[in-house]
């Protein structure tokens, strides 16, 4: 496979698969086109439109058009969607296709969608990605697992993307992100039940006090700032990766409480449509965690 005449194709294109992009530059953008359901919504058309422009790619209007012609493509959408998606396309993929799946989803989930892909040659493969895209964006660590890892990595690193072969079934991949996700996300929902439990006793200074002198290398403000920006930022994704979470501890045969209250808490954090940046948070960090907890208020039972 000669990469610089490959067609790529993005089916979602939201902020993780246009900072990837970005990432590449001048070097990708002819080869690569987009769709994103929201072409379809007359109110969210233009954001998307506008991200297209911005990255000089070209969008497709249908995903049977995007899909058609590409040999290449990254399934970058919502967790609940991945499965669709990869049905939906499966009829209309070329020979010879790779289909990567970066979405957040239970490893059946992975693997349901990898046997609707695989047939005529076509490769499916598990891929997580384990670090916010915005820093690294096209570089940013991904795992990938499955049958065509192996194949799959040489054409990864020729775009060039950073990804290391996981050996095992189409799922390992992402059981190492689920697994990690309990510990990550849950923390940043406990941060905020604790932070903002603390506020409205009017007991913050004396809470996170006690904190740092029980751990004095844990800089609790810091951290409360930054897992507040994640979820504020990107709760509603991280909702939906929990509840994936809880679908593969299910399978597991555990118990699920821990991931099933922070997919709550981070629902009702992202459903405040209120993202923040850190410095505007540490400004005025008890304000801001007031007015927090009054907002929370108003949000109805997720």
């Amino acid at each position: 496979m000669n990469i610089d005449f490959c067609s790529i194709a993005f089916i979602g294109l939201g902020e993780a698969a246009a900072t990837i992009i970005s990432g590449w530059g001048d070097h990708r953008n002819k080869q690569i086109e987009a769709f994103d359901i929201k072409l379809q919504e007359s109110d969210m058309k233009e954001e998307i439109i506008l991200r297209a422009s911005k990255v000089n790619i070209g969008l497709q209007f249908s995903l049977k058009d995007l899909i058609r012609d590409a040999d290449i493509i990254f399934s970058t959408v919502t967790a609940d969607q991945a499965l669709h998606v990869a049905r939906e396309v499966s009829p209309i993929l070329r020979d010879k296709a790779y289909f990567f799946d970066l979405n957040s989803c239970a490893p059946s989930s992975k693997q349901k969608s990898c046997r609707s892909i695989v047939s005529n040659g076509r490769s499916y493969v598990d891929v997580t990605v384990m670090a916010p895209v915005f820093a690294k964006k096209h570089l940013v660590p991904l795992l990938i697992s499955g049958g065509k890892a192996a194949k799959a990595s040489a054409v990864l690193e020729k775009l060039p993307m950073n990804a290391k072969v996981i050996n095992g079934p189409v799922g390992r991949a992402s059981s190492i992100k689920m697994v990690r996700s309990i510990m990550v996300k849950a923390l940043e929902a406990l941060t905020a039940e604790c932070t903002l439990a603390a506020v409205e006793a009017d007991i913050l200074d004396e809470v996170f006090a006690f904190i740092s002198d029980g751990h004095p290398y844990f800089d609790i403000l810091t951290h409360a700032m930054y897992k507040f920006e994640r979820s504020l930022s990107h709760g509603k994704r991280r909702a939906e990766e929990l509840e994936e979470v809880s679908k593969m501890l299910d399978e597991l045969r555990l118990t699920n409480q821990m991931s099933k209250a922070a997919a709550i808490w981070q629902k009702k954090l992202g459903s405040l449509e209120k993202p923040s940046f850190i410095s505007d948070i540490k400004t005025e960090f008890h304000s801001f965690a007031k007015e927090l907890s009054t907002d929370l208020r108003d949000v109805k039972e997720l």
